[in-house]
């Protein structure tokens, strides 16, 4: 669809005027329904508002005066809500509904919207809403929007992963749908400390302009969305996840390094890199294997070609055992018509969309999923794979071109049509490596590195990637606020292709000018110096997303590519994944707080600094986690950088150990060799020692203290990978910093799992100038104290 008629479609909204002549309304034990008069212009003849929690408010608006919402894909249906009850009264033609927490004011004569905090503060308005019949392919549907009218001072995030460099999206549009570098998540973060979840799963766009701000979807039975209220952004994403599910606990080597490119070709090749990171003793936990490890024109067949790899239990045995890493796969959707998995696929009416080369299965039908599970399992996991690669996701039923009437005419889901669910794919393929895994196995953590994504899937245990991007700086500054929107959209885990998928331009590609999937700038690859730096910052800012991976075509990416010992790029990579492991029990603990209190590891500032507005627009920095704060270099040749330290904290140097006060711009140097990265004053950090994969040891414990405000912080520790952590066996430890007093208090242990260390080294640093500083473990600690699970208060 080009894009004349796609504006056409909403542009009526825009021209229409509302005329209504007043709203009646119904109370409920948790909400109202309110009908509009005669005269309804708006197309909406039926409003329901339900409190799901005090916090949580559903809006749904009805085109007729019957019917309900559809069955949500988004909202975990598992979860059972205890009634919560409100408190309705009229006043001046105006209905308010209390919550313990939110008072919801509607106009009596246009229904319009507006919530208040219990300070009579107001968080949101609505504008107009609007529902008008219209026929897609054939198909009876509604077009559905809802229109809004934000504080002057409101900045707004998520939707998603987007490539065009936004980090707030006021003043700017979206497009709502999946695409190869772009993953859909219809939600937004208020810096208001609200929420906004759009439930609608077809072809949506945002829009904010001086003319108007809404939401519009092509296919929706009704208008249909929830407010979430925090006040503070984490509160907000918690209860996102309370209302869609909560992010499932990863296997910690998920959290270590993963070496991946395009592609390692046979059995022998995969052992020998892992060899080689075993033998120049560096940090490393996952190789990927990429496509084409089926037989030769057998697309997406599960299973391996028995030349290229002969054993693949003896394979994956090797690597566990003797080199201590693990394998992810790379599986596709679809499958080639030459192919076994296609024919047990096909002998099943409805299993496969259309296509006459290489249909993609139908992910929204139950026993089309399971079928596929038993395929993966059958040549894949039973063989000792650790994690999947779901590539193609969106789905990619048009090639390359990612024609939005594909996904109307190739996609035939078995609840609906194609224009009504195509944003969900992902979701339902998610669901099904998911859900078929725990059925399998609890001895196996679920890994899915997935290319699309949408509202919910974090339940599924998904990592998003950002797709095909080419190797240029400009691509590498836009990939910061892409993830930061993403994980401020209720998914925590995100990643990128360090170093950019495509390095080589068209050119040399010998593929013709304009594609925009060759558009690389570096055709000397690893031989370029210039390439190498980029290569060498975007690995720097890798190490603190919240997946670590390299991955490419063109160039092979393992770090012995770009120099041996001594030479700046290697000395720098080989520096920056050794940090990462260092970090690792801060990673895992903080991984843990993803899962048990919906926490978000990569960190826009506006969560931690919402009452900061130079924070609002700041997307080239961020927390990782509560304490680090991460300025990655994204421009050629920098010697300095400008870095914003918030207000409201103190702040000290991770590499020198000098403190700063929160509220000023520094410019700080930038060698090779560096990032700016700023420890919040009162941060306790627990770092490991020096390791070669995420499991290797845990003892003992650095603990760094940066001193300037009281702290705490909780160290979680379980048996790595297994699902037993879920009936209770791991183990926390809480440590506390009084700064006035200069006292740290190490608490009980709480729990204790298969394996637990009962006895363990803890050495403490008091960080401060010249000491404590950097990614070295430090010679001199200030005190060793020896822990056996009881409480110590130390004085210092």
């Amino acid at each position: 669809m080009n894009q004349i008629i796609r504006h056409a479609l909403f542009l009526p909204f825009l021209l229409m005027a509302i005329s209504i002549e007043g709203y009646s309304f119904e109370k409920r034990d948790d909400g109202i329904v309110l009908k509009p008069g005669n005269q309804v212009e708006t197309g909406v003849r039926r409003l329901i508002i339900r409190a799901i929690t005090g916090d949580m408010i559903r809006i749904t608006g009805f085109p007729g005066e019957g019917g309900s919402a559809p069955a949500s894909l988004v909202v975990d249906s598992s979860h059972q809500w205890p009634q919560t009850t409100v408190t309705v009264r009229e006043q001046q033609g105006t209905i308010h509904m209390m919550t313990k927490t939110l008072t919801i004011l509607i106009d009596e004569q246009t229904g319009a919207i507006t919530i208040k905090n219990k300070r009579d503060e107001i968080l949101f308005q609505e504008g107009t809403r609007k529902i008008v019949p219209g026929v897609i392919l054939d198909e009876p549907v509604h077009h559905v929007r809802q229109s809004f009218q934000w504080a002057d001072d409101e900045a707004l995030y998520g939707l998603g992963q987007h490539q065009e460099g936004v980090f707030n999206w006021r003043g700017h549009d979206a497009e709502l749908v999946q695409y190869n570098m772009r993953a859909v998540v219809p939600f937004l973060l208020s810096s208001k400390g609200y929420g906004l979840l759009w439930d609608n799963t077809s072809y949506t766009r945002f829009s904010d302009t001086p003319a108007g701000s809404w939401l519009w979807s092509e296919v929706g039975d009704c208008i249909d969305y929830y407010f979430i209220y925090g006040p503070d952004p984490d509160s907000v994403i918690r209860n996102y996840r309370r209302l869609t599910g909560a992010a499932p606990l990863f296997p910690r080597w998920a959290y270590g390094y993963v070496q991946s490119k395009e592609r390692y070709k046979t059995q022998q090749e995969i052992l020998d890199v892992a060899r080689e990171y075993r033998d120049r003793r560096i940090p490393m936990d996952v190789i990927v294997l990429d496509w084409q490890y089926w037989d030769n024109g057998h697309w997406g067949q599960k299973s391996f070609n028995r030349e290229r790899f002969p054993d693949p239990a003896s394979m994956m045995q090797t690597l566990h055992d003797q080199y201590h890493t693990r394998l992810m796969i790379s599986v596709w959707p679809k499958m080639s018509v030459r192919s076994a998995d296609y024919r047990e696929m096909a002998e099943h009416e409805g299993f496969l969309y259309p296509d006459e080369d290489s249909p993609f299965y139908d992910a929204f039908n139950p026993d089309a999923r399971a079928l596929y599970w038993n395929q993966a399992n059958e040549g894949l996991f039973s063989k000792g794979i650790d994690a999947w690669w779901c590539d193609a996701t969106e789905p990619e039923l048009d090639g390359w071109d990612f024609n939005i009437d594909a996904y109307k005419t190739k996609m035939k889901p078995a609840i609906g049509s194609g224009a009504r669910y195509m944003n969900a794919y992902s979701l339902m393929h998610a669901r099904g490596i998911y859900e078929n895994q725990r059925k399998t196995t609890g001895n196996k953590r679920v890994v899915n590195l997935t290319r699309s994504a949408f509202a919910g899937q974090q339940r599924y245990a998904t990592i998003t990637w950002s797709g095909d991007i080419v190797a240029t700086w400009d691509v590498f500054r836009r990939q910061i606020p892409a993830g930061l929107n993403f994980c401020m959209s209720g998914l925590p885990y995100w990643t990128t292709d360090i170093g950019g998928f495509f390095v080589h331009s068209a050119e040399k590609g010998k593929l013709g000018q304009g594609l925009w999937f060759r558009n690389g700038g570096f055709d000397g690859g690893t031989g370029d110096d210039d390439y190498k730096e980029l290569y060498v910052r975007w690995f720097q800012y890798g190490a603190f997303c919240p997946v670590f991976r390299s991955h490419g075509t063109d160039i092979s990416r393992e770090i012995w590519r770009f120099g041996e010992p001594g030479h700046w790029a290697y000395d720098a990579l080989l520096k920056f994944d050794r940090l990462r492991y260092r970090l690792m029990p801060y990673i895992y603990s903080t991984a843990w707080h993803v899962t048990a209190d919906g926490y978000t590891p990569m960190r826009g500032l506006v969560m931690d600094f919402m009452q900061d507005p130079h924070v609002l627009d700041i997307g080239d920095q961020f927390m990782f986690g509560p304490a680090l704060l991460i300025s990655p270099v994204t421009r050629p040749k920098s010697l300095f950088r400008h870095v914003y330290l918030p207000q409201g904290a103190g702040w000290i140097n991770f590499w020198t150990g000098k403190k700063y006060s929160g509220g000023q711009t520094l410019s700080v140097p930038t060698p090779v060799g560096e990032i700016p990265v700023y420890v919040r004053a009162g941060s306790i950090v627990p770092m490991g020692p020096v390791i070669q994969y995420a499991a290797e040891a845990a003892d003992p414990i650095e603990l760094r203290i940066y001193p300037g405000a009281d702290g705490r912080f909780v160290l979680y520790e379980d048996e790595n990978d297994n699902y037993n952590y879920e009936k209770g066996a791991c183990s926390v430890i809480e440590f506390g910093w009084n700064d006035l007093k200069r006292e740290l208090v190490i608490e009980d242990r709480k729990g204790e799992f298969p394996g637990m260390l009962a006895e363990r080294q803890i050495q403490v640093v008091l960080v401060r100038e010249n000491h404590g500083n950097g990614a070295d473990m430090v010679r001199d600690p200030d005190r060793v104290i020896r822990y056996e699970g009881k409480r110590q208060a130390v004085m210092f």
